[in-house]
């Protein structure tokens, strides 16, 4: 072992386990040191270089012996995007890691029982399974460090580097989502540099081009957002017909003009430029019957893996036991996909949701799914769900809630233990705040089957379900 003031080197280190973030875990004299993109399992030459009071964070500096659960990662931007971290580790050795790490942090922060826990619902489709990406142009790309900086460099397009803001690492092939979407982003590149579309600096802001935003269906509908930094009618009317002419499989495509400082366009006004202002995904009803039908705006919310979400919401509807006469809450419910999914088997589906377009949404599309049993509610969930919403709502029979990362707020955690469900399904991408609201639950509600599911392979992302049942029922 060699050390100098910045850094620590260890020779012929195991790596030992998968750790958070989709970092593995390397231990050191009894402490825990944090190193990406290698397995378990792997012998590594290991460069410490940041130590804090209960752990370290390092970087294998040389791989001396592979695990035997590493396999060739197929994208060539691996190691540098920063959006794959697992895609050097086969994909059952993935999922292994996953439930592994759902039953750790509903052992260890929530201090629950875990003995209900089911295997992991894997996907069967590992590559090209997003139907959602978006691609930011920038007047700086990101170089490794034995290249050199060309001064003339125009810029590219791709995904911002983690932790560095204003450059991007070029992305000429994107495994996540299906043909033509990585044709699109390079075309408008392409595009841009013959006709001298200036790329956004995000510092200085100046330039054009700022984002693209591609969605895709199931079935075959195709939209493309493109987001400039001004109404430069001159370049972008162009470049639109580019696209139209280039790509005529695109249903919808649209611009928006974002002159802000930053790149969010929930608060613009989108412009429909060629087909119609929305594409439409079809989902299989669970309970038979013709397909599910949603429409989703530039703006909407929807799962980004269209076949794993079928899988989660028919294990939502497994663990929901509807037999046709209850009242359900449909906490956090977004544009009401997963309401509208058990819907056909519920007396009455009450949806809340903070965002009033994705109300607007899930009440467009129960009116198109022939759903009169639905009503959808916008408003903070902590200041919606009180006792006098109940009172005039009627009681569930059932709640489902599916809440952001950082989980319940303590209020509506307080008023789900006051109102007592018989059942509550609890979603969520994010077990760790997942653990620490079912912990609060548990005054009242015993835990049962617990379903871990893949939406996001080569990631360390997962979702996790829990049946809750109330104890005691009066």
């Amino acid at each position: 072992m060699s050390r100098n003031k910045k850094n620590i080197i260890i020779n012929d280190v195991e790596v030992a386990d998968a750790g958070a973030e989709g970092n593995a875990i390397v231990r050191v004299d009894g402490m825990v040191v944090f190193v990406p993109y290698v397995v378990p399992g792997d012998i590594i030459d290991l460069n410490i270089f940041r130590k804090k009071k209960n752990y370290a964070e390092g970087r294998a500096i040389a791989l001396k012996r592979p695990s035997p659960l590493r396999v060739e990662a197929p994208c060539k931007h691996f190691g540098v995007c920063g959006g794959c971290k697992w895609q050097m580790m086969d994909y059952a050795s993935q999922l292994k890691y996953k439930q592994q790490q759902v039953r750790d942090a509903l052992e260890r922060i929530g201090h629950l029982d875990t003995s209900g826990m089911l295997p992991i619902c894997g996907a069967d489709k590992q590559y090209n399974y997003r139907n959602k990406l978006e691609f930011t142009f920038s007047s700086k790309r990101w170089l490794s460090a034995d290249e050199i900086r060309d001064p003339e460099d125009p810029g590219d397009v791709g995904f911002h580097v983690p932790g560095v803001f204003d450059k991007v690492l070029p992305i000429r092939e994107c495994h996540l989502q299906g043909s033509p979407s990585n044709e699109i982003r390079n075309s408008i590149r392409d595009y841009a540099l013959e006709h001298k579309l200036p790329f956004y600096d995000i510092r200085n802001h100046t330039g054009f081009l700022r984002n693209v935003v591609i969605r895709n269906t199931s079935t075959g509908e195709l939209m493309v957002i493109v987001i400039v930094a001004e109404q430069r009618n001159e370049w972008l009317y162009p470049l639109m017909d580019f696209l139209k002419e280039k790509f005529p499989q695109i249903t919808s495509l649209l611009y928006i003009i974002n002159e802000k400082m930053n790149d969010s366009y929930s608060d613009l006004e989108v412009f429909t430029y060629s087909g119609q202002g929305y594409i439409t995904e079809q989902m299989p009803r669970p309970f038979g019957g013709d397909p599910l039908r949603f429409r989703i705006n530039p703006k909407s919310f929807y799962q980004t893996n269209s076949e794993q979400a079928f899988k989660l919401y028919s294990h939502v509807a497994r663990f929901a036991e509807l037999k046709g006469d209850e009242t359900l809450y449909d906490l956090y419910t977004g544009t009401g996909t997963i309401g509208q999914f058990l819907a056909s088997k519920c007396r009455q589906v009450i949806g809340i949701e903070y965002i009033e377009a994705a109300i607007e949404d899930a009440r467009l599309n129960a009116s198109i799914n022939g759903f009169d049993n639905c009503t959808f509610y916008a408003g903070d969930m902590a200041e919606v769900l009180t006792e006098e919403f109940v009172q005039r709502n009627g009681k569930p029979d059932i709640v489902v809630t599916d809440p952001p990362r950082a989980g319940m707020h303590d209020k509506v955690i307080a008023q789900l233990l006051n109102i007592r469900a018989p059942r509550i399904v609890y979603v969520s991408c994010n077990p760790a705040t997942q653990a620490r609201d079912l912990s609060l639950l548990s005054e009242a509600y015993d835990l049962g089957r617990i379903q871990p599911v893949d939406m996001f392979p080569h990631t360390h992302h997962v979702e996790n379900i829990v049946e809750l049942t109330l104890r005691n029922k009066k």
